[in-house]
């Protein structure tokens, strides 16, 4: 048998002749419990508004999307075309063009983007999914705007009567000056089929058009695209076939997953978790700066004990050693205890959603046993590094001087 296993086992059950020393403990004890469930709660909540936030992208953003490596539009050609279409794990994919433009409605006007889409941009992406007024009617004479542009053009679905007015530069050379004012742009009367919500910045930004009216606004022929989306087949990684559609689509595109795609906001979203995760852990130093005490205080308590196994053989690094294992097995059974407390509470969010943002979204949360890992593994390394400081109070010096 492990001996200062052993002691230290029962150091942790049994308890002090002085009250004051069984109150420390206790207090400690509870410290790093209530610590280890604060910093597993954090991070499953930060988990969630992760997942909350990237969900919004989701929306917008395919599997994969090709780019103009410079410039703002590339061509498609008709073969590349046929080979896209003959990609093994390639499911569907959608062009786009996209460009500024200004809206105007009723002597209302705001600079958004209009985006061109054919009849796939449903299928590699979730848009029409944030549709809450209307439906995804796109053709010759509608569009779908975000909430925000119809909130500051004062437009609402379907208003034959009186359209919103697209204007878009035209494409060319020389001097503004020596035109007309009117030559100067194209314009497009539509009328808003659909209204789409998903968050402030998008849903002022876009309005989506059909593909080949958007390329005769723009003066762009049937070729030209700002972007290509792609979605795979299901178990396809988008990994796995984008050297193919790089090859296809030649070195003058490049091609961007989701998360390159939105790389400013993985950054934030990263650099947060980090933030959170280093403050917590510097409370949860300063509380297990408890752990030193309690158990400087239990070698004091124990001092009479450790004089009487040091008289039957026991060494100091021994008697160094049951200190030390004490400590990791109270600062481990918190650390558990804790995390266990967190599942529950967050499992109580996952199914009751008894915290809520707004009356209808509750607080998102997301368990992930990663998370478990690390705050386990975080008291337990602060616990070991406590242990030893506290542990190595013990010497030839202070046993001898125990009554």
């Amino acid at each position: 048998m492990n001996f200062p296993l052993y002691i230290a086992k029962r150091y942790v059950r049994s308890k002090s002749t002085q009250n004051a020393v069984n109150i420390i403990n206790f207090i400690t004890f509870l410290v790093i419990v209530i610590g280890s469930a604060a910093l597993f709660i954090v991070l499953s909540a930060f988990a969630g508004l992760k997942t909350f936030s990237l969900s919004f992208t989701e929306s917008f953003d395919p599997q994969l999307k090709a780019l103009p490596v410079a410039g703002k539009t590339f061509s498609l050609t008709t073969e590349q075309e046929q080979k896209l279409l003959a990609v093994e794990g390639l499911a569907f994919y959608s062009k786009e063009l996209e460009e500024k433009v200004s809206l105007e409605h009723r002597g209302k006007n705001h600079i958004a983007y209009i985006k061109g889409v054919d009849s796939n941009y449903t299928k590699v992406t979730g848009i029409d999914s944030t549709i809450y007024m209307g439906d995804w009617t796109i053709n010759d004479s509608q569009v779908v705007s975000g909430s925000g542009i119809a909130n500051i053009l004062g437009v609402t679905i379907n208003e034959f009567r009186s359209p919103i007015q697209i204007y878009a530069f035209k494409p060319g050379k020389g001097s503004i000056s020596q035109q007309s004012i009117s030559s100067l742009y194209n314009q497009l009367p539509m009328v808003i089929g659909g209204v789409y919500a998903v968050e402030a910045d998008l849903d002022n930004k876009y309005v989506f058009a059909n593909l080949r009216l958007t390329q005769a606004l723009l003066e762009k022929d049937s070729l030209q695209v700002s972007g290509i989306n792609f979605k795979m087949k299901d178990g396809v990684e988008p990994s796995a076939i984008r050297p193919q559609l790089k090859a296809i689509l030649g070195p003058g595109v490049q091609l961007k997953n989701r998360q390159e795609l939105n790389s400013t906001l993985y950054r934030m979203l990263n650099t947060e978790n980090v933030a959170t995760y280093l403050i917590f852990t510097l409370v949860l130093i300063i509380a297990l700066f408890n752990v030193v005490g309690a158990i400087i205080m239990m070698i004091l308590d124990k001092q009479q004990n450790s004089k009487t196994l040091f008289s039957l053989g026991t060494t100091i690094a021994e008697l160094r050693r049951i200190y030390f294992v004490q400590g990791v097995l109270v600062t481990g059974f918190g650390g558990l205890i804790g995390v266990l407390i967190g599942l529950l509470l967050i499992w109580s969010q996952l199914f009751f959603g008894w915290l809520r943002i707004t009356p209808s979204l509750a607080y998102p949360v997301k368990f992930e046993f990663v998370n478990i890992v690390i705050v386990l593994a975080t008291i337990v390394i602060l616990g070991i590094i406590a242990s030893k400081i506290a542990s190595s109070r013990i010497n030839k010096k202070l046993i001898s001087t125990a009554p």
